[in-house]
């Protein structure tokens, strides 16, 4: 099911078009492979810095706020890209109200002020829009494993910070390049943010060749090229893991915190308030004022259909989608030769897909599939059934596994790492085999990274733009879409509201996870 959409795209390969490719790489390929490499490498180390360094203040440390602060940081999960992106460039924009009351008040043009709408600027949208990714799958690293860890270290002569880099940041490899790859990868796919900053990308670039020069094919051909550059990272990065072996401490979870005084504790906590500020509550607030001054002629009675549409659609992706990546991890573990990792790495990949190439991919052959269907039935009962296939959920779940797959894959597939095979040996020798040892000894180990992983497809499900409008049932909305048909428009302050309709539904499982994540 992952595979058809991927080979559909790359099948476009077989009728490439040399006019336009000609035109791509003579005048614009070049500056959007640039761009894309930037972008990539500011939101790496962005969400690097942010996810690593917060989580392990709030796993390990004790601080002021560090109990509000260690859930506190997940909301950002709840908000798209393209609603952070839109509300910054409202705000920070040369006629946002932060420039404008700067020239009140100094009676200059603010040549000094950073310009929003440039590389640097997208960048860090992303960074506070992805962030909670590598920030999520750290602190459940650390709360496993963090300050035993370091207390072993510090028994071996190092200091805290030595300790950090030289034992503990390697131990949680695992869970932070997992929470990287899944930032650059969402970065690597992402459309909305960076058509509203206007900042030309690899996914720009399909976007226009496919609605601007009428070639889905070299679009197709374009996507398959960024396929091929998130495999390679992806290949890359499991064989230099391949002979690490990684291991768990529950106790860690419960021992005493670190207690920060004076100016390392305000320091801290301004960190921790500050990337909150600006991920979370500044969006909220600024929603909040655009959703007030438009709610007269801005609402719509169907909200809530829309808001239950939402959670359907991302509630069934999310358990099929964990139930296909708890197979795939657990295959992998069984048969750990090359042709499994690579066949699932391969399989992992439709994340770096954009959303509405995406669709494509599936449509095509759901559409072959419905018309061959529909003449089998005419044939043998001469009755004309129509489309049975295109139209439905089950179009749009398909493309929800494929594009998500990865999403809740990485953290069942770190946790695996956690059950050594000295576990199942242990098992095995006092008689508990097969569906007993996953009852057993599996499922209480990843119990928590099923839950991530089911939130994490959850939430994504819910921003999930383009896949939800290219293959949805007929006036089947939801409220990623109806942003969509606003913003579009530029009815900004109009958006606002689906938006905050939309935050506020995402926050439920983000609040359960943190939940389960403290327990």
């Amino acid at each position: 099911m992952v595979l058809v959409p991927v080979c559909v795209v790359f099948s476009s390969f077989l009728s490439p078009d040399e006019a336009i490719w000609q035109h791509l790489i003579t005048t614009t390929l070049p500056n959007l492979l640039t761009n894309t490499l930037w972008l990539s490498l500011g939101v790496i180390l962005g969400t690097s810095f942010l996810g690593i360094s917060l989580a392990w203040f709030t796993s390990v440390y004790a601080f002021p706020g560090y109990r509000f602060f260690s859930w506190a940081l997940f909301l950002p999960l709840a908000i798209p890209a393209y609603v952070i992106a839109f509300v910054a460039l409202g705000i920070f924009d040369y006629t946002g109200p932060v420039q404008t009351s700067l020239r009140g008040w100094l009676g200059s043009d603010l040549l000094w002020f950073p310009d929003i709408r440039s590389g640097s600027g997208v960048a860090i949208v992303m960074t506070l829009a992805f962030y909670p990714y590598v920030y999520l799958l750290s602190r459940d690293a650390f709360l496993t494993q963090g300050k035993r860890l370091l207390e072993v270290a510090q028994s071996l002569g190092f200091n805290r910070r030595q300790g950090f880099f030289k034992v503990v940041l390697p131990m949680a490899r695992p869970w932070i390049v997992a929470g990287i790859m899944l930032a650059l990868m969402e970065t690597l796919a992402d459309f909305g943010a960076v058509s509203i900053f206007n900042y030309d990308t690899f996914t720009t670039a399909i976007y226009k060749t496919w609605f601007g020069m009428f070639s889905l094919s070299t679009a197709s051909q374009l996507a398959s090229l960024l396929i091929l550059i998130v495999l390679v990272i992806i290949l890359t990065e499991q064989r230099f893991r391949l002979r690490m072996r990684f291991y768990e401490n529950k106790k860690s979870a419960q021992a005493d915190r670190i207690r920060l005084t004076g100016w390392q504790a305000i320091t801290v906590t301004a960190f921790a308030g500050t990337v909150l500020f600006f991920a979370f509550i500044l969006p909220v607030i600024q929603l909040s004022i655009w959703a007030w001054n438009s709610s007269a002629t801005g609402f719509d009675e169907r909200y809530p259909e829309f808001a239950w549409h939402s959670v359907l659609l991302s509630v069934l992706a999310a358990l099929m989608t964990c139930l296909a990546a708890a197979m795939l991890a657990y295959a992998a573990r069984l048969y750990p030769d090359g042709y499994s990792r690579f066949a699932v790495r391969l399989a992992t990949v439709g994340y770096a897909l954009p959303g509405a190439v995406l669709a494509v991919g599936i449509f095509i052959p759901m559409a072959w599939l419905d018309n061959r269907l529909s003449d089998w039935i005419e044939v043998i009962s001469g009755v004309e059934t129509g489309l049975l296939i295109q139209g439905t959920l089950a179009v749009m779940l398909v493309a929800y596994m494929t594009r998500f797959l990865a999403v809740s894959y990485f953290p069942l597939e770190s946790a695996l790492q956690r059950v050594t095979r000295s576990i199942d040996e242990a098992a095995t020798g006092f008689g508990i085999t097969g569906w007993a040892m996953l009852k057993t000894i599996y499922f209480p180990m990843l119990k928590s990274s099923l839950f991530t992983a089911a939130t994490l497809v959850f939430v994504d499900v819910m921003k999930e733009m383009p896949i939800t409008l290219m293959t949805r049932p007929f006036d089947w909305d939801t409220l990623a879409v109806r942003i969509f048909s606003l913003t579009s428009e530029g009815q900004w302050e109009q958006a606002a509201l689906p938006a905050l309709t939309l935050i506020l539904t995402g926050l439920i499982p983000i609040i359960l996870l943190v939940r389960h994540s403290e327990t």
